[in-house]
C-alpha cells in the first residue's frame, strides 16, 4: 500500500510539474506577444499625436489673437486675464511639439515658425505696454503688425501640418504593414506554442502511464489464470520501475508455488483416500479400547483389601467400602455411555481416592475447590479419574512427606479449567512433552494403573473437542509436584 501511494505521488508530481512548464510556456509567450503588439500599438498612435499638436497650436493661437483684439476694444481687465490664458497655452504646446520627422521642409518650418512666434508674442507684449501708455498710434502699429505675424504662423503651420501629415501617412501605411506581419507571426508563435504544449504533454503522459498501463493488462490475464505471461520490460529506475520488477518476480513466485501447490495436492489426494477409510474406525476403536482396559491386579488387591478390612472392623466400615468399590466399579465397566457430566466423574474421583485411602491407611489428604455452578457439563467418560490416579503412583506414592491431592473447577473467561494438582515428586519437560504430544507409552510389568494414561486422556479429549488446546501440564521441578490442567469450552447458552 506504501508503495502504491509512492507511485501515485510521482504521478502527481510529475503531472503538476507538467501542468507548471506548459503553463510558463503558454503565459511567457502571451507576455511576448502582447508586448509586442502594444508596442506596435503604441507607435500608431504615436504617428498623428504630432498632427493633433499643431492643430492644437493653431487653435490656441487664434485664440490669442482673438483675446487681444477683444482687449483693444473693450480695455476690460477680463478680457487681458483671457489673453494670457491663451499666450500661455499656445506658448506650452508649441514648445512640447515634438517632430521626429528628418524632412528639410518639415524641419525649415518648424524653426520659421518658432522664430515668428518670438517676434509674435514679443509684439503683442509690446503693443500692452503701448495700450497702458495710451500711446495710441504705437500699439496700433504694433497691433497690425502681431496681426501681420499671427496671418504668417497660420500660414507655416498649416504647411508644416500637411507636410507632416504627408509624412506620418507614410510611416502609418508602413507601420500597418508591419503590425500585420506581426499579427500573423504571434498567431503562427502561438499555434507553435500550442502544439509544443499537446506534443509534451502528450509524451510525458505516455511515458508516464505506459508502464502503468502494461501492468494492469497483464495483471488482468493472470486474473483470468493466464500465469504464461512474459516478464514485463524495465523502462525506469523510479518507483514504476521498481514495482514492475517486483511483479514479474511475484509472477515467477506465483509460478513456482502453483507447481508446488499441484504436486503436493497430488500426493495428499493420494493419502487422503487411506486415511480417510482408517479414520472413522481409528477414532471409535481408539475410545473403546481405551475405556475397555481394567487392569486385574486392582481388581484384586481391592478386593483383597475388603476381605482384610471386614475381618477386622464390624460390618458397617466394611459396607461403606465395598459401597464405594462398587460404584468405582459400576462406572468403570459401563460401557454404554461413552459420555458423563463433570459431576459423575468428579464423583467417580471421590470414590477412588476414598478405596486408596483405604488401602493406603489414608495417608493421601484430599481437597477439593469445585464451582458448583460448572459441573453440568459434558466431558469424555473416564477422564478425572485416570489423571488422579496418575497423580497417586507416580506423584506421592513414594514420597517422604505428607500426600496432597488438590481437585479444583473454576471459570476461565470463556472456558472451564479443571485442576489436578499433587505435591509429589514433579515431571520432567521432556516426560511433559511426550505427553502432550500424545504418544502412548508401554506399560511397565507390575503396574496397578487401569491403563489410561495421560496420553489416552489427551487424545480423547482433543478428539471429543476437535482442538489441540484442551489440556496441559505444568511442574516447578524435582520434588514441587504436578499439575495437570482441562481447558473446557464453555456449553452455548440455549
Amino acid at each position: 500500500m506504501k508503495r502504491i501511494r509512492q507511485i501515485l505521488s510521482t504521478l502527481e508530481g510529475r503531472l503538476i510539474g507538467l501542468f507548471v512548464l506548459t503553463s510558463f510556456i503558454i503565459f511567457f509567450a502571451n507576455v511576448m506577444l502582447f508586448s509586442s503588439l502594444n508596442t506596435a500599438m503604441n507607435q500608431i498612435d504615436q504617428v498623428f499625436s504630432s498632427n493633433v499638436d499643431i492643430l492644437q497650436v493653431q487653435t490656441y493661437l487664434n485664440d490669442t489673437q482673438a483675446e487681444l483684439t477683444n482687449y483693444l476694444n473693450t480695455n476690460s481687465s477680463a478680457a487681458l486675464q483671457n489673453f494670457y490664458e491663451s499666450e500661455s497655452r499656445y506658448s506650452s504646446t508649441l514648445s512640447e511639439i515634438e517632430i521626429l520627422s528628418n524632412d528639410s521642409n518639415i524641419q525649415a518650418d518648424m524653426e520659421n515658425i518658432r522664430h515668428l512666434s518670438d517676434g509674435y508674442l514679443t509684439l503683442c507684449q509690446e503693443m500692452l505696454s503701448a495700450k497702458r501708455g495710451r500711446n495710441v498710434q504705437r500699439y496700433r502699429e504694433n497691433y497690425d503688425q502681431a496681426a501681420a505675424y499671427c496671418s504668417y504662423l497660420q500660414s507655416y503651420l498649416y504647411s508644416l501640418n500637411q507636410l507632416q501629415l504627408q509624412s506620418n501617412s507614410t510611416s502609418y501605411i508602413s507601420l500597418r504593414q508591419s503590425f500585420g506581419t506581426l499579427e500573423g507571426f504571434s498567431v503562427f508563435i502561438l499555434v507553435m506554442v500550442i502544439v509544443l504544449n499537446l506534443v509534451i504533454c502528450f509524451l510525458t503522459v505516455r511515458t508516464s502511464l505506459a508502464p502503468m498501463r502494461d501492468l494492469v493488462d497483464e495483471a488482468g490475464e493472470i486474473g483470468r489464470g493466464n500465469l504464461e505471461v512474459p516478464a514485463l520490460p524495465v523502462r525506469s529506475s523510479d518507483e514504476i520501475g521498481i514495482v514492475t520488477t517486483a511483479f514479474n518476480e511475484m509472477v515467477v513466485s506465483m509460478r513456482g508455488y502453483i507447481k508446488k501447490l499441484r504436486e503436493s495436492m497430488e500426493l495428499e489426494n493420494q493419502m487422503k483416500e487411506k486415511e480417510l477409510l482408517m479414520d472413522a474406525h481409528l477414532k471409535e476403536a481408539q475410545l473403546k479400547y481405551l475405556q475397555a482396559q481394567i487392569n486385574p491386579h486392582f481388581l484384586f488387591n481391592t478386593l483383597n483389601a475388603g476381605a482384610q478390612l471386614a475381618m477386622m472392623e464390624d460390618a458397617r466400615s466394611t459396607y461403606r467400602y465395598l459401597q464405594n468399590v462398587a460404584a468405582f466399579f459400576r462406572s468403570k465397566t459401563n460401557r454404554d455411555e461413552q459420555v458423563s457430566s463433570l459431576a459423575d466423574e468428579i464423583r467417580l474421583v471421590d470414590n477412588y481416592i476414598y478405596i486408596i485411602n483405604v488401602r493406603f491407611s489414608g495417608s493421601i489428604r484430599y481437597e477439593k475447590n469445585i464451582d458448583e455452578d460448572l459441573v453440568h457439563v459434558t466431558i469424555p467418560s473416564m477422564t478425572l479419574q485416570p489423571i488422579v490416579e496418575n497423580a497417586v503412583n507416580h506423584g506421592v506414592r513414594d514420597i517422604d512427606w505428607p500426600a496432597v491431592i488438590t481437585l479444583c473447577v473454576y471459570r476461565t473467561g470463556d472456558s472451564i479449567t479443571v485442576s489436578v494438582r499433587d505435591n509429589g515428586i514433579g515431571m520432567q519437560e521432556e516426560q511433559i512433552e511426550e505427553i502432550l504430544s500424545g504418544k502412548p507409552h508401554p506399560r511397565k510389568k507390575g503396574d496397578e494403573t487401569n491403563g489410561v494414561g495421560l496420553s489416552n486422556v489427551v487424545n480423547r479429549l482433543q478428539l471429543f473437542y476437535d482442538r489441540k488446546d484442551v489440556f496441559d501440564i505444568t511442574s516447578a521441578g524435582t520434588g514441587k509436584g504436578t499439575e495437570v490442567l482441562l481447558f473446557l469450552p464453555m456449553p452455548q447458552q440455549s
